[in-house]
């Protein structure tokens, strides 16, 4: 792919950041092969590139790592399903199937992917409203989201809840509130402390809501208590329409949190970022050290929303070279490829196998409407039980 693209670190940071005046990579495929055994069952060792992160307060991943061939073409599948998913998704709404909001996450599938592959099936993960991919990995179904866009029965809040509003039993949602899910994820990772659970909380949030009071208050809370909870900055670089630089002093969200340590991760290399979660997932459950801050930098390639274009605050060449150098998709098929995991044709075979998954329910979008007389059935739980049963 072309040149590396790089976010330059801040000039203002406190002496423990000195040694950084490096740059951090923000491209999808400079991982390099180290070991390939001769039987593709067994784990192949690949080391990162050297700036895939930036450290706060801690010490940066291991840049060498043992991944599985199947893993690798897992992510790859995945990846490619959440996009088409998506992309579905935007063509319904165009065709005004969809109506209210809807953020779309094309782009920041590594993020969504990765994160899945780092953590434990019992660990929870909140976000804010560009949050289909989360719910999907965390146990949702491609069906239920896109019936839930619908308003449909099928939809996994039943059609009342619609695209900001979908959860799963270890996936606390989509908010529509911005910042607001960060403290209840640090609510929910009290919990997870107060009954003795050996989880964590991954609570996300753009760059746009880092600025958020509440965002600082969840902060201190958690690392008062000593809280599991990952807080976690996905940083695309815009909130709305309003570039990070225009909107924070400081622009380097993994050094925010005050005396929470904090890491930078290429976000658009899946390897990485998987290896950035397993990272944090064992600093506040394995070793029980409290909070960490993790920024994603990575990049969504349409607007904030559906209404959005997102060509008024950036400009059209930006985007497409972003696509086209960057995208975290291609960069995980030429490792494949170029590893000897995989031919071309056979993962654009697996390509075309997923897109029916992601776009039957466009075809038939009007069956099975929601009825209207169980709109209001459903809302309060009428016995009481566990949330984190």
């Amino acid at each position: 792919m072309a040149s590396l693209a790089r976010i330059r670190i801040a000039r203002s940071l406190p002496a423990t950041l000195s040694a950084r005046a490096r740059l951090i990579h923000t491209t999808s495929d400079t991982t390099q092969l180290q070991e390939k055994p001769a039987d593709l069952s067994q784990p192949i060792t690949v080391k990162l590139h050297e700036d895939s992160f930036q450290s706060y307060l801690c010490e940066k991943p291991e840049l060498e790592l043992e991944v599985t061939k199947d893993e690798l073409l897992t992510m790859y599948k995945e990846m490619q399903t959440m996009r088409r998913m998506e992309m579905a998704a935007d063509a319904l709404y165009k065709a005004k199937l969809i109506r209210g909001f809807c953020h779309l996450a094309i782009g920041q599938e590594a993020v969504s992917v990765g994160l899945e592959h780092g953590i434990t099936p019992n660990d929870r993960v909140i976000t804010a409203y560009r949050c289909h991919p989360f719910a999907v990995m965390r146990g949702g179904t491609i069906k239920g989201v896109i019936g839930e866009l619908l308003g449909r029965q099928c939809g996994m809040s039943h059609g009342k809840g619609g695209s900001m509003h979908i959860f799963t039993p270890t996936f606390f949602g989509g908010n529509g509130i911005v910042g607001a899910q960060v403290p209840i994820g640090a609510g929910v990772s009290f919990a997870q402390k107060y009954m003795g659970e050996k989880t964590c909380t991954f609570a996300l949030y753009g760059d746009g809501a880092s600025n958020q009071g509440q965002v600082f208050e969840a902060f201190n809370m958690a690392k008062l208590w000593n809280l599991p909870t990952i807080f976690v900055c996905e940083n695309n670089k815009y909130g709305m329409g309003t570039s990070a630089a225009r909107s924070s002093s400081n622009t380097e969200y993994f050094t925010r949190g005050d005396k929470i340590p904090g890491l930078q991760v290429n976000g658009m290399d899946i390897i990485a970022a998987k290896q950035a979660v397993q990272y944090a997932r064992k600093w506040a459950v394995d070793e029980d050290k409290g909070p960490l801050l993790l920024e994603f930098v990575t990049y969504r390639y349409g607007g904030h929303s559906m209404s959005d274009p997102g060509t008024t605050y950036r400009t059209r060449e930006e985007v497409q070279r972003m696509r086209s150098t960057q995208d975290p998709i291609r960069g995980l098929q030429k490792y494949i490829e170029e590893w000897g995991l995989a031919t071309e044709q056979s993962s654009s075979s697996s390509t075309r196998t997923r897109r029916p998954r992601s776009t039957r329910l466009s075809r038939r979008p009007r069956r099975r409407l929601s009825p209207v007389r169980r709109t209001c059935g459903r809302i309060f739980i009428t016995r009481a039980r566990s949330h984190l049963s």
